[in-house]
């Protein structure tokens, strides 16, 4: 056609991960959260005002920002709200990357890092982790605009530790942006350095701890100046009025959030020691999902064999991933009847 940008002729595209329009199946395939959410978030929906859809909801989300901050130690003026964690992501990638300005991260990670670099047309720069995900040196020395770890990594469960974080902090020339998107899982987090560091940005997520997937919400925690500068390139109004007010009564019931975190934790606990004695090797994981190696099966062959009973699970077809299988965390109903499947297909 000609119409658009070469880079974005060139261009892929993200590939989410395949939405059923069955409801009589076991999505394991995209993360979410198997529990519902808080039910302050279903009583707040209950109660919504219709003046609060007829008007603008408040750019900043200042009631949301208040309430992240307290659960976060940090002052409001850290926070920005953000239309999910792809959308900080997004806002990243065009506050600090352009032509001349790279992007850097370690490989296999979260596969919509290379599709917002190519929008941007900024430079790749993506090194490798080795077997078992420990951080590359070479990052510290990319000279890259933007750094980003994803952490706990997805696809793999992997933790960097807070030390080896901040140490790369120090020495990165450019910002660090560490992806939590699936820290509530882990047990720790790095929003101490946020103090610490002016170029360091932390992504949080209400999709996988807080259950809240279906209405995209993220937010940054960042030291104020940069919140300044990331809210100069975000839109308008990136997030609704119902969305800031769903987000708020979740992040403020922590005891209803602890309590599905750690139930959570429990199923992985458990699913990952009955992969093992499927025969997959499972490594210890800090997310909600695992990373499961077939050793004596064909990882895609599997993936279409539980596609075909109703039980999906997420194969990649990349380098280092071409031999494994992610899978979500369900309940464990969700989980019993997954490995059920596996059992019958590793039996033929």
């Amino acid at each position: 056609m000609g119409y658009f940008r070469e880079n974005i002729e060139k261009a892929k595209g993200y590939e989410p991960g395949f939405q059923p329009p069955r409801t009589d199946v076991v999505k394991l395939n995209t993360n979410e959260n198997p529990y519902p959410p808080s039910p302050q978030v279903l009583k707040m929906l209950s109660e919504i005002d219709p003046e609060q859809l007829r008007r603008y909801p408040d750019p900043a989300g200042d009631t949301f920002r208040q309430a992240a901050a307290e659960v976060n130690g940090v002052s409001a003026d850290c926070i920005m709200c953000c239309n999910g964690g792809d959308d900080l992501l997004t806002i990243a990638f065009r506050a600090f990357c352009d032509e001349t300005r790279p992007v850097a991260y370690p490989v296999p990670t979260y596969s919509l890092y290379p599709v917002l670099a190519n929008l941007q047309n900024c430079k790749l720069i993506e090194v490798p982790f080795d077997s078992e995900f420990n951080l590359p040196a070479k990052l510290a020395s990319t000279n890259a605009a933007l750094t980003i770890i994803c952490n706990p990594n997805a696809p793999s469960g992997s933790f960097v530790s807070i030390n080896e974080l901040a140490s790369l902090a120090d020495e990165l020339s450019g910002v660090l942006l560490i992806d939590e998107a699936y820290v509530d899982f882990a047990g720790k987090n790095c929003t101490a350095l946020v103090k610490d560091f002016d170029n360091v940005i932390i992504l949080r997520s209400m999709s996988k701890g807080y259950s809240l997937a279906g209405i995209r919400f993220g937010y940054a925690i960042a030291q104020p100046g940069l919140i300044v500068g990331l809210t100069k390139v975000k839109d308008s109004y990136n997030v609704d009025a119902v969305a800031i007010e769903a987000a708020t009564a979740a992040i403020k019931d922590q005891d209803y959030f602890r309590k599905n975190i750690e139930k959570v934790k429990a199923e992985r606990k458990g699913l990952a020691g009955e992969l093992i004695k499927l025969g997959f090797s499972v490594p210890d994981s800090h997310a909600n999902f695992v990373l499961a190696k077939c050793n004596n099966c064909k990882a895609v062959e599997v993936y279409d064999k539980l596609a075909e009973r109703g039980v999906y699970v997420r194969y990649f077809d990349y380098p280092g991933l071409k031999d494994k299988l992610r899978i979500t965390v369900g309940t464990k109903e969700q989980n019993k009847k997954l490995l059920s499947a596996l059992k019958e297909i590793l039996a033929k």
